[in-house]
């Protein structure tokens, strides 16, 4: 039977992807040598580092003076970091926050200065995008979420700022078009739209560094980083790689106009059903949900054990809702194909 994973990270991963790194693993390029065991400096490691980077420019269409990093840590560790490169000793930093994840960025920033939290949804349980808020012009930056994994809100319009713009991509990055020159740092782990667990792009517009006033503990110093061409320590050399083979991928689909097409024509699909069907509700505000994790509980909890039941059986994995929302989540990333979400709205209309 197949399975349909709707995981929300680690997430799926594109079959071609999964065959060639696991090929890699046991003999890289026919290179008698597996993936894990060549040495980062080498020239194949070297030329799959710069393939990457390149790719990230590319398929993003990032202006010039960006740099684009692979580093270890995931993105909780650019919580801190973001705050070391950017926060300044007696300044403050604004936070938008509208989930876990951002609850949990402005928590580490407040180990190293004053954070003002100019919006949030808390009061709705995250459920909604804020919309009306100002922000202080005497802030060192202001930091958010794009998309909301647990709570399935997505920002659709970002916030026109004089000040740097911060923003924790990490559920959708890879999935649509944006304007990257508006934006002085963007992370992501890889772990939902790009690879396997294990690496974190970064993408940090060059001019905005070295203005924190505060020593930054080198490996948290993106400046550091670039200068290194990522290499500044040992890099996760399998999650790069087979970010490297993801990227491909999404060239191969015609980049991110074609793949942000599709996305929105899984969303639109499992939407329609949750809209139309009587049995189940959606969670977050409407003009707000995501494209990539889609949440919806049931109108009647009595029919819990047959729609887990019906489920199981027709493969579909991963669709439990986190804890603090309850009810079902759905991750849709680039990787998931329509025919798994159609899976989940014909097992929806059978309940």
């Amino acid at each position: 039977m197949k399975i349909h994973n709707f995981s929300a990270g680690p997430s799926i991963l594109p079959q071609e992807v999964i065959k060639k790194s696991a090929e890699a693993v046991l003999n890289l390029d026919n290179s008698g040598l597996s993936l894990i065991e060549i040495s980062h400096r080498s020239s194949a490691f070297i030329s799959i580092m710069d393939e990457a980077q390149n790719l990230v420019k590319e398929l993003l269409n990032l202006p010039k003076g960006y740099s684009v990093l692979f580093l270890q840590g995931g993105a909780s560790s650019q919580f801190l970091a973001v705050a070391q490169n950017l926060l300044k000793k007696d300044g403050k930093a604004a936070y938008i926050d509208t989930g876990a994840w951002s609850s949990k960025a402005l928590k580490e920033a407040r180990l190293f200065g004053n954070v003002e939290v100019v919006a949030s949804s808390k009061d709705k349980n995250h459920t909604y995008i804020p919309k009306e808020y100002s922000i202080p012009s005497d802030a060192s930056y202001l930091h958010l979420t794009s998309n909301n994994t647990i709570f399935g809100t997505q920002f659709k319009k970002f916030p026109e700022t004089n000040i740097p713009l911060v923003c924790d991509m990490s559920s959708d990055i890879f999935s649509r078009e944006l304007d990257f020159s508006k934006f002085d740092i963007v992370y992501a782990g890889a772990q939902k739209n790009m690879g396997p667990a294990g690496t974190v792009l970064v993408i940090v517009k060059d001019e905005v560094l070295g203005k924190s006033e505060r020593q930054i503990p080198s490996m948290l110093d993106y400046q550091i980083h670039a200068s290194k061409g990522s290499m500044f320590n040992t890099p996760p050399v399998f999650a790069i790689y087979t970010s490297l083979l993801t990227l491909k991928w999404i060239k191969s689909l015609g980049g991110i106009k074609a793949v942000e097409k599709q996305n929105e024509a899984k969303a639109a699909i499992l939407y329609n059903e949750i809209d139309s069907n009587p049995k189940f509700n959606g969670v977050a505000a409407r003009e707000d949900r995501s494209l990539m994790n889609v949440t919806f509980t049931l109108t009647n909890e009595n029919n819990k054990a047959r729609f887990d039941s019906l489920a199981k059986d027709a493969g579909l994995s991963g669709i439990n809702g986190h804890r603090s929302v309850g009810g079902y989540r759905a991750s849709i990333y680039n990787a998931m194909p329509i025919e798994s979400v159609q899976v989940l709205v014909d097992v929806m209309k059978k309940l």
